[in-house]
């Protein structure tokens, strides 16, 4: 038994207080102070005898109890013998299906598994965790390594439920405690038979565990007969045929407990009569049996397995032949007896046998080198194949790190398996050799290569074993096993390559992750040509999870560096050109941004050398992200901008009021934003379509933002926030949802022209309808969404429409020949025009040639209808056209057409005309035809006189011709004469010009976007007032309006820069100009940012270095300076005083990262400067502050120096003064003082033994008394 006194801080305290205290009482009185006694010094053990009734067991400092802990983790040994193996292949041990069925378990359970070879090749699992784990573990061991074995138990119907048990509990608790898995009938099958599934003990314990509940819930027909468990074999008989028996004579049913259940009792079951027969029975038998002889005898625990024999066969073997049950001690016991129980004359029969059997094998050992092992196992055991193979019964067994290998088997086979062993041990001692030698472990795994190439090209070559201990070993040993002089030459490579690694260089590279795909490239050819350029450099990059900005290289010293140089260049570019930026661009602009064939993006990447990316087209994203250098990247956003700029021009309205883009925001809670949006946007993308074409920008899902954008037209934006509100309120409040399918090609129709269908639906109902978009994968499926009884409403008119579409009739209409081009020109657009609106009816023109005006339509009734209808209104605008033509001057042509015809293309389609402008004919001197003037053409003079020419006649290249009915032409006209440009000039003074145009013209460009005019502002040498505008009248008043108002803001904003602009100086002594600033500029900034103002110290080599100058306005910088000057006036009432403190304190002083000193100095106001390490005095210090606070904080200073240096002193005197006398330590009343023993030698290894070290048995009497053990 041993003791251990724990020494605290506060009894250490306590006891060096003690010491103090006797120190200052004087050296007599730590002589005179009475010894300890030795029972008080050296408490007595208690005894192990149980202190006598009515006495109590002393207290001392030995007998207080110490509370046990218990460990969380158990483990349970579980063995599995050689015939129950579901995996038998002794050569993959350790490897295979059974070692991923164990790394498996460990997954699922937690438990840890140790898995070991018994002799007989049985196999032993240890399992380690958690009671729960361990139960689990033993579980999945015994279902997936075990081979499985199944049986069936019939119990009565009416008994199943309690076999499962409430919730199923009990059927869970029995498969667990039996590791078997047990399936009962389900309640509609009749069958009474319940199958089980497990090890042949596990089946066993299982069907006694359901047989005994079955029992138990059928009181009338169970008897309980308790046996002794030693008679239990002598019941059932050998293989069990006993009981068989008797359960066929008698018809009840006897459960006997199998023999790894150490229970007592025999359960019979069944009818009366037959279980009172086998009652009888059973205990005539016993009757018979219970007087039997017994004797014990002893057997090797070793060999107890070879008398029990596989599966118990032995034992039944011995008691069929003999009538006598073997005893055998459980494998947990260390018990070796052996007991017989049966008839005295068939005892020596039954000992014989036992002895026969024990005997029949035996254990011997051959000594082999550890290292040789493997050798003699061979490449998957194929040298110990060969020998197991013609003595199959004899196990072979090689320990770890012992140097011997053990045999076991068959008595007769033992003698030839050991002499082929130390044969084969013997040839390969003479020809084998290990060597072992040391190598850094940082350059294991280069000695190792990429997937182990290096070595083993080295095992192939040298046709050698090679072992380097892995990383956790931290082993500098490599050992080489092999023929000697192969041995030989691969420690020779192995130790030059190391040699030549410990000369290499490794460097690491810092470069950002995400440069790391650029450097290596799409399919690594950009890397592969670093590699090719520096051969003899490795470069590793990290894992991408890894998150690593480390790039390592390594190589000889000099191409790594020229290879890092190298990198660092190619990063630098990369950083150069990897400036980005984002531009929004209209979704529907971005091919035209493309442009045909991907022209327009292709140009602006190769003039601007940038990266440009657009959003995929299913994206909602209208950013368009360009990459390059800074410079480029802003040239390459202006011409998108500017390309944008130009599509974004809609003025060719003319029946409407132009208005520019408007944006809105409106508030809808982010909780909606989802359901707002729709599958795939299907409902927002249906509000946007039928707007105009506004955006709807929607936040990040996620960010908890409820501000919703919408940008657009602004009539349009206002009717979309409506509809996004009244949908919002919908969801909110009684939002339902419908679907139903139609064909695709009737969705124009159910839509209707302009939407006119759709919304007398939703006017109706009140409910929206959403049709498909052209991305989504249901063409057919359309989504109706409001009230619930809007939504039923509109379902049933939707669904009476596609029916009536689905009813298909062909009818017939005359058309004259001479319009049957006009519908079948262009590859018939028009009649595809007609079939998409209508519903996909089918238009059939008679042949050309066959002079017929019969045209037939097919398609849903009405559809058909409407498609006559509107070609009937065709014809008749035909049948109606006339020429008409508008003189406009050939000048304004361009800016008429807009860009790309966007605005012709808009008058065509709302007046629905044809718009033919004249050919382009330029002046003299620009390359065109020469106009001819007074009969001369060429210089030469003509001979015809030319035709008098009307001068108000229009020229023919101002002239453009309209097509189409009167009424439209007319509009048509009106509509083009109003695009005509004018133009208005403005006065705005010259020196504000500047200003106008702004930053490389950034100002002007914005207004003439905003008012879509054009600006022209005098060349700068003509010094004009005059600013001129031109563009369309109803846009000239907005723009002047706005130019005016530009010009009031900036005469204001220059009225403000003269005010901001006054300047003012104080006079500050230098050494106050650090106060002033403050630490990191805190002091200064705060009044700059109090009083906006810009405060100006003097530079170093300025004249004036005691001015301080203050900009901004008159009456924020008087503000500053009073500011300023208040805290000259506090600095210039501080004192400075110095004090003498001892140096050793300082540190105590000023604290841990300053805290003690900066306390200080809050507390009392003042400044403290201690000495720089190395100064002439390093005990002075400076106090800084006012007088009284000064005082202050210089007694709290010298009060802390003294508190200090105290402590300090006391602590070395401790040090240094002797804790005890010369005397030793003494005590009173010792064993060898009051009796006749000696005193203990102090350089005796009894008196004072070592741990661990043998202590030789004696009777001499011990000074320290009596021993206990």
């Amino acid at each position: 038994m041993s003791s251990v006194a724990v020494l605290t801080q506060e009894s250490f305290n306590e006891h060096r207080s003690g010491l103090v205290a006797e120190q200052a009482g004087g050296s007599s009185s730590a002589g005179d102070e009475e010894a300890p006694a030795y029972k008080d010094a050296f408490p007595p053990l208690p005894e192990k005898a149980a202190s006598p009734e009515g006495t109590q067991e002393p207290v001392n400092a030995w007998t207080s109890k110490i509370r046990p802990l218990k460990s969380s983790v158990i483990t349970q040994v579980f063995h599995v013998p050689l015939e129950e193996r579901k995996y038998k292949d002794i050569n993959q041990f350790g490897e295979g299906d059974q070692a991923k069925v164990c790394v498996d378990i460990m997954h699922k359970t937690g438990a840890h598994l140790e898995l070991s070879m018994a002799k007989d090749q049985g196999l032993s699992i240890m399992v380690s965790g958690k009671l729960d784990a361990v139960m689990k573990a033993r579980k999945e061991i015994v279902s997936r390594l075990q081979t499985q074995a199944s049986a069936t138990v019939a119990i009565p119907k009416e008994h199943h439920r309690f076999v499962i048990g409430k919730n199923g509990e009990k059927l869970q608790e029995l498969e667990l405690k039996t590791a078997t898995k047990i399936q009962i009938p389900r309640p509609d099958d009749p069958s009474n038979h319940i199958k089980i599934s497990g090890t042949k003990e596990g089946l066993e314990k299982a069907k006694h565990e359901i047989l005994l509940i079955s029992a138990e819930q059928d009181k009338r027909a169970v008897e309980r007969v308790n046996i002794d468990k030693v008679f239990h074999p002598f019941i059932t008989g050998a293989y069990n045929k006993l009981v068989a028996d008797m359960m066929q004579e008698t018809g009840a049913r006897i459960n006997v407990p199998p023999p790894s259940v150490n229970k007592t009792e025999i359960v019979i079951t069944g009818e009366k009569e037959q279980v009172a027969l086998a009652v009888a029975m059973i205990k005539k038998i016993y009757e018979g049996k219970k007087n039997a002889t017994t004797i014990a005898v002893e057997v090797k625990k070793s060999q107890h397995k070879y008398v029990i024999g596989p599966k118990g066969n032995t034992l039944q073997e011995i008691l069929e032949k003999t009538g006598v049950s073997v005893e055998i001690p459980p494998p947990d016991s260390n018990s070796e007896t052996v007991i017989l129980r049966g008839e005295p004359d068939r005892l020596g029969q039954a000992l014989t046998e036992v002895y026969a059997k024990a005997n029949s094998y035996t254990v011997s050992s051959v000594v082999a080198p550890s290292w040789l092992h493997r050798f003699i196992i061979g490449k998957k055991g194929q040298n110990l194949a060969k020998i197991t193979q013609q003595m199959p019964k004899v196990h072979i067994e090689f320990t770890e790190g012992e140097d011997k290998i053990t045999l076991e088997g068959p008595t007769k086979d033992m003698q030839m398996v050991q002499s082929q062993m130390e044969a084969i041990v013997t040839d390969l001692v003479s020809r084998m050799d290990y060597l072992e030698i040391s190598v850094d472990p940082r350059f294991h795994r280069h000695l190792i290569g990429k997937g182990g190439a290096n070595i083993n090209r080295i095992k192939d070559l040298h046709k050698v074993s090679v072992r380097i201990p892995p990383d956790n070993e931290k082993s500098h040993l490599i050992r080489i096993e092999g023929d000697p002089q192969g041995v030989q030459e691969a420690s020779k490579e192995l130790l030059e390559l190391a040699s030549r690694m410990e000369n290499e260089r490794t460097k690491d590279l810092i470069i950002e992750q995400r440069f790391h795909r650029a450097i290596i490239g799409q399919k690594g050819e950009k890397i592969k040509d670093v590699r090719d350029k520096f051969p003899e450099v490795i470069i590793n990059f990290p894992d991408p999870a890894a998150k690593s900005d480390i790039v390592q290289l390594r190589g000889p010293r000099n191409e790594v560096e020229k290879c890092s140089k190298f990198m660092a260049k190619m990063v630098a570019d990369m950083v150069e050109n990897g400036f980005f930026l984002s531009v929004p661009i209209f979704k529907q602009f971005h091919k035209n941004i493309i442009g045909k064939g991907g022209a327009n993006i292709k140009k602006i990447r190769e003039e601007t050398n940038t990266r440009i990316d657009l959003p995929a087209e299913n994206s909602n994203s209208e950013m368009i992200v360009i990459t390059g250098k800074k410079e480029n990247c802003e040239a390459a956003r202006i011409r998108i901008l500017s390309i944008q700029k130009e599509l974004n021009v809609r003025t060719f309205l003319i029946s409407l009021s132009l208005t520019k883009p408007c944006f809105h925001s409106v508030s809808i809670p982010s909780k909606l934003h989802n359901s707002l949006i729709g599958s795939k946007g299907r409902f927002v993308r249906s509000i946007m379509e039928e707007c105009g074409g506004v955006h709807i920008h929607f936040p990040t899902e996620g960010s908890g933002i409820d501000t919703v954008t919408i940008r657009g037209p602004a009539e349009e934006v206002e009717k979309a926030k409506k509809q996004l509100l009244s949908l919002a309120q919908d969801k909110q409040t009684k939002s339902h949802t419908a679907e139903l399918k139609a064909k695709p090609e009737y969705h124009k129709f159910l839509i209707g022209k302009g939407g006119g269908n759709i919304r007398k639906v939703r006017d109706s109902t009140g409910a929206r309808i959403i049709f498909p978009a052209l991305d989504d994968e249901d063409q057919e499926l359309i989504t109706v969404v409001g009230t619930e009884e809007a939504v039923r409403e509109a379902q049933k008119e939707l669904e009476e429409l596609i029916k009536s579409l689905d009813n298909v009739v062909e009818d017939v209409m005359n058309v004259d020949p001479k319009h049957h081009r006009y519908f079948v020109a262009r590859r018939g657009q028009v009649l595809r025009d007609i079939a998409d609106e209508y519903g996909g009816v089918m238009v059939s023109f008679p042949r050309s040639g066959a002079n017929s005006d019969k045209v037939t339509l097919k398609g849903a009734k009405d559809c058909v209808e409407a498609a006559k209808k509107r070609m009937l209104e065709i014809i008749e605008d035909l049948d109606a056209q006339v020429t008409m033509e508008c003189v406009i001057p050939q000048k304004f042509h361009r800016s008429i057409m807009g860009p790309k015809g966007s605005r012709i293309q808009g008058i065509t389609r709302d007046h629905n005309v044809q718009i033919k402008f004249p050919e382009r004919v330029d002046g003299p001197g620009k390359g065109g035809p020469a106009v001819q003037e007074n009969g001369e053409a060429n210089g030469e003079m003509v001979e015809e006189p030319a035709a008098p020419v009307d001068p108000t006649a229009p020229k023919k290249c101002d002239v453009i011709v309209l097509s189409g009915r009167k009424e439209r032409c007319e509009a048509a006209v009106e509509a083009l004469k109003a695009l005509v440009p004018v133009t208005t000039e403005v006065e705005v003074p010259f020196e504000l010009h500047r200003y106008i145009i702004g930053q490389k013209g950034s100002g002007i460009r914005k207004m003439m976007d905003e008012f879509e005019v054009n600006i022209q502002v005098p060349a700068p040498e003509l010094q004009s007032d005059i600013i001129s505008i031109t563009g369309l009248a109803n846009h000239l008043d907005r723009a002047k309006e706005g130019l005016l108002e530009r010009v009031k803001e900036l005469t204001a904003e220059q009225e403000d820069r003269s005010l901001r602009s006054f300047k003012l100086t104080i006079t500050v002594d230098p050494k106050y100009h650090p106060k002033i600033i403050g630490r990191k500029g805190a002091i200064i900034t705060n009044i700059r940012t109090e009083h906006d103002v810009n405060i100006q110290f003097p530079d170093k080599n300025d004249d004036n270095q005691d001015q301080i100058t203050i900009t901004g306005y008159e009456h924020k910088a008087t503000a500053a300076r009073d500011a300023i000057q208040a805290i000259v006036d506090e600095l210039e009432e501080m004192i400075s005083e110095d004090i003498t403190l001892d140096a050793r304190v300082h540190a105590r002083i000023i604290g841990a990262r300053g805290k003690g000193i900066r306390k200080i100095m809050d507390e009392f106001k003042v400044d403290l400067r201690f000495p720089q390490p190395g100064a002439a005095d390093p005990n002075q210090v400076f106090v800084t502050g006012r007088p009284e606070l000064v005082d202050e904080a210089i007694d709290h200073l010298l009060n802390l120096e003294e508190e200090y240096v105290s402590t300090l002193v006391e602590v070395l005197q401790g040090e240094f003064t002797p804790k005890c006398s010369s005397k030793g330590f003494v005590v009173r009343e010792a064993p060898w003082q009051t009796g006749s023993e000696k005193a203990p030698d102090m350089s005796s290894s009894e008196d004072f033994p070592s741990f661990g070290a043998p202590v030789a048995a004696t009777n001499k009497a011990s000074p320290w008394g009596p021993k206990r053990f």
